[in-house]
């Protein structure tokens, strides 16, 4: 016990912030604090990294978003139609795990801005077989397609975590936190928008449309432009990071005497070689929050694809039939999540230098599970006859402490470690948020079956 209370115990001197001043409250979040030991802000590298931020999660929302092709090209198949979505997560982010884990241990020689030019290259390459094989593998059988998808689904997990690995390292060598934020508003962003189109496109379509005839074609043609939309995002992305490291280069060229000291140099800086232990008894607080954020936001997916609306029905408006009405439920989560990752751009609302209270809230987090139980799960009924319920209480307020707590974990992160690790930090930061992806996938299955 005495172990056990010595290692949950209030930090000691190597948990306080590394940068000067050291008044922990108050003192560290003034902009005087944060101007000595960083370089200049830049409105346009703040957008380049709001552009990656978008990129990184937009792959991930894309199968989210294809849910109901999914659903149609698998419905022939029982257990396909039951498990595709926690297959798709938990290959998605096993996968990602795996590629984060080993990259994270792979410092010393690390060149990150090639990592992140690799992974949007290999993203290009999936998103595009995955849009043409909406049309050369129509007729392809249930177990052939599944297998494809998952092949797919492993190719861009795979891309996503060198991606994760290589941007969340990048960014931490420029040592400021409106760039990390910048890119948290991107994923925000990037889980609003196909939520909305998916949501529009189903309320744009004429009910006569939705015939037996008609629906798959609809199908194949909407699934077309999201992978292909999805492509067209990670091309964007790669040519905005080429102008980056190229402003970046030329930046050190112009100034080699001051930026011989920073760690933002994009390739010949050397990498301090940190372990994982090193980091985790320096990170223990956010690390463990942030693992624990999302495996808890990992059962949202499962059961926001089943839950119906409790008006809905034959003669109800369009709006709370499934098609509209499960990415009605995406998007109020999405902006709930959005509109927190942007909250904390201002530091008078930030937690991320007060690493308890993000621990507490973590926890707090698993009572939203046993609340999804009340709502409409497969049309069974309700236990609370209210979407208002399930929409503003449930998903937008799950989504806004999601937003909230990851901003603040990957934000403050690099103020408990020295100038020379924030590199490794944010990878290792980026690993442990996708173990806790990792395992919130792996228990969805039990949601899943529920």
């Amino acid at each position: 016990m005495d172990r056990i209370r010595k290692w949950f115990a209030p930090p000691t001197a190597e948990y306080e912030p590394i940068q000067e001043p050291v008044a922990y409250e108050d003192d560290i979040d003034t902009p005087a604090a944060r101007a000595q030991s960083s370089p200049p802000f830049s409105s346009p590298v703040y957008w380049v990294f709001f552009i990656l931020g978008v990129s990184m999660l937009w792959a991930w929302n894309m199968f989210l978003a294809a849910a109901p092709f999914f659903h149609q090209r698998f419905q022939s198949d029982k257990w396909a139609t039951t498990h595709y979505q926690s297959s798709i997560l938990t290959v998605s982010t096993v996968t990602n795990l795996g590629s984060v884990f080993v990259l994270a241990k792979l410092q010393d020689s690390a060149s990150y801005p090639r990592r992140i030019i690799i992974s949007l290259l290999i993203n290009v390459v999936v998103f595009t077989l995955l849009a043409f094989s909406t049309l050369l593998l129509q007729d392809a059988s249930v177990g052939v397609y599944f297998g494809f998808v998952m092949v797919m689904v492993f190719g861009t997990s795979m891309a996503t975590g060198i991606n994760q690995n290589g941007v969340f390292a990048y960014v931490s060598g420029f040592g400021r936190e409106e760039y990390t934020q910048a890119i948290m508003g991107g994923q925000g962003v990037a889980g609003v928008l196909p939520s909305l189109a998916q949501m529009f496109s189903a309320l744009a379509v004429p009910q006569q449309d939705h015939s037996e005839e008609q629906a798959p074609e609809a199908s194949w043609k909407s699934a077309f432009a999201c992978f292909l939309t999805a492509t067209g995002v990670s091309s964007l992305t790669l040519v905005s990071f080429l102008w980056l490291t190229k402003r970046q280069s030329l930046h050190i060229i112009d100034d080699q005497s001051e930026s011989t000291n920073r760690s933002s140099d994009p390739i010949t800086t050397p990498h301090k070689t940190v372990s994982l232990w090193t980091l985790f008894s320096k990170l223990r607080l956010p690390a463990i929050s942030i693992y624990l954020c999302f495996a808890i936001t990992m059962v949202f997916p499962v059961y926001t694809s089943q839950i119906e609306s409790v008006n809905s029905g034959s003669s109800s408006a369009r709006l709370f039939q499934p098609a509209a009405f499960i990415p009605l439920a995406f998007f109020f989560w999405n902006a709930g999540d959005l509109l927190t990752r942007l909250l904390v751009l201002n530091p008078r609302y930030s937690l991320a230098h007060r690493p308890y209270a993000l621990l507490i809230l973590a926890i707090i987090r698993a009572g939203f599970i046993p609340l999804y139980l009340l709502c409409n799960v497969g049309g069974r009924g309700a236990v609370v006859q209210s979407d208002f319920f399930y929409l503003f209480i449930m998903q937008f307020l799950f989504g806004a402490t999601n937003g909230y707590l990851s901003s603040c974990c990957m934000m403050g992160a690099g103020y408990y470690v020295s100038a020379e690790e924030r590199e490794p930090a944010g990878g290792f930061m980026s690993l442990m948020l996708v173990a806790g992806l990792a395992t919130g996938s792996l228990l969805s299955f039990f949601a899943s079956g529920s």
